[in-house]
C-alpha cells in the first residue's frame, strides 16, 4: 500500500497523462466541470446520509480528483497549481487555530467557531463584513443557518434559546393574518420570515436544519413507497382511493419506520 504522498503523487501524474492524451479531459476547462463538481458534493452527501462508508471513501476520491483537475488547469496559465492550494490551505488552518498553533487559550467548540469568525474578518485577502462570507449558491435552507451561525459569533443571539419560541409564534401569527388577507405576495414574504425563524430555533437547539428535513424527507418518502406497494398488492389504484382509506395505509406505514 502507497504512503500518502506516493499516492497523491500518482494521482498528479495520472492527471498529467489525462490532461495530455485523454480527448474529453484536455478540452475541459475550469468553467465546464463546475456543474460536474456540484453533482459529485451531493453524490458524497448522499453517501454519508446513508452510512455507506465505502460509497463515502468513492465520492471523496472524487472531489480530490476535480480539485486536482482545477489546480492542473490553472497551472496551464500560471495562475496556482496544487502546491499552492495545499500550502494556501495549511497556513490559513495555522492561522485561524492560535489555540492549538500559538497561546490563545479557548474553554470549547463555541469559543473556536467564535473565534474562527472574526479572525476571518480581520484576515488581509478575507471578508470584510460578518455575512459577506456567506456564499451566494447556497441552498436557501443552509444559507439562512449560516446566516445565524456568522451573527451568532458577534453576539447577535436570543440571551436564552427559549425566547426564540415566541419569534416562531409571532411570525405564525403574522402569516396566518396574510393568509385571511389573502395577499399573495405578503404571505410568500411572512412564510419566508416563519421558516428563518425556525432553521434559528433548530441551530439554537443544536440541530441542523438540513439534517434534520432531509430526515423527513426520507421518511416520508419511505412511507409513501409503501402505501404505493399495498395499493398496487391490492389491486387499487391511489387515484381512486379516498383520503381515509390511504390513512389507514399510512398509519400501517408509521410502524415500519425503523425496520
Amino acid at each position: 500500500m502507497n504512503k500518502p504522498a506516493e499516492a497523491f503523487t500518482r494521482l498528479l501524474k495520472i492527471m498529467d497523462e489525462l490532461r495530455e492524451k485523454c480527448p474529453w479531459d484536455r478540452e475541459q476547462t475550469i468553467e465546464s466541470i463546475r456543474n460536474l463538481t456540484i453533482e459529485e458534493t451531493y453524490e458524497l452527501v448522499d453517501a454519508i446520509t446513508e452510512g455507506d462508508m465505502m460509497e463515502v471513501k468513492k465520492e471523496l476520491g472524487d472531489l480530490l480528483l476535480h480539485i486536482v483537475f482545477y489546480s492542473k488547469i490553472a497551472s496551464e496559465t500560471d495562475l496556482f497549481d496544487i502546491t499552492d492550494v495545499i500550502n494556501q490551505l495549511c497556513e490559513k488552518l495555522i492561522y485561524r487555530h492560535p489555540h492549538v498553533f500559538a497561546d490563545v487559550e479557548v474553554q470549547g467548540a463555541n469559543d473556536v467557531i467564535n473565534n474562527w469568525e472574526q479572525i476571518k474578518m480581520t484576515e488581509k485577502e478575507g471578508n470584510k463584513t460578518v455575512l459577506s462570507g456567506v456564499p451566494k449558491s447556497l441552498s436557501s435552507l443552509i444559507k439562512a443557518n449560516r446566516i445565524q451561525e456568522k451573527v451568532r459569533a458577534v453576539g447577535f443571539d436570543w440571551e436564552v434559546r427559549s425566547q426564540v419560541w415566541d419569534k416562531v409564534n409571532e411570525e405564525f401569527n403574522e402569516l396566518k393574518l396574510e393568509i385571511d388577507n389573502q395577499n399573495q405576495d405578503e404571505i410568500e414574504a411572512e412564510f419566508g420570515d416563519l421558516l428563518f425563524s425556525v432553521v434559528n430555533a433548530a441551530r439554537l437547539y443544536n440541530i441542523d436544519p438540513e439534517t434534520a428535513l432531509e430526515r423527513t424527507n426520507r421518511k416520508f418518502m419511505k412511507r409513501f413507497a409503501y402505501l404505493e406497494n399495498k395499493t398496487i398488492k391490492q389491486g387499487r389504484s391511489l387515484k381512486t382511493m379516498t383520503l381515509d382509506e390511504m390513512n389507514e395505509i399510512w398509519e400501517q406505514a408509521k410502524k415500519f419506520d425503523k425496520q
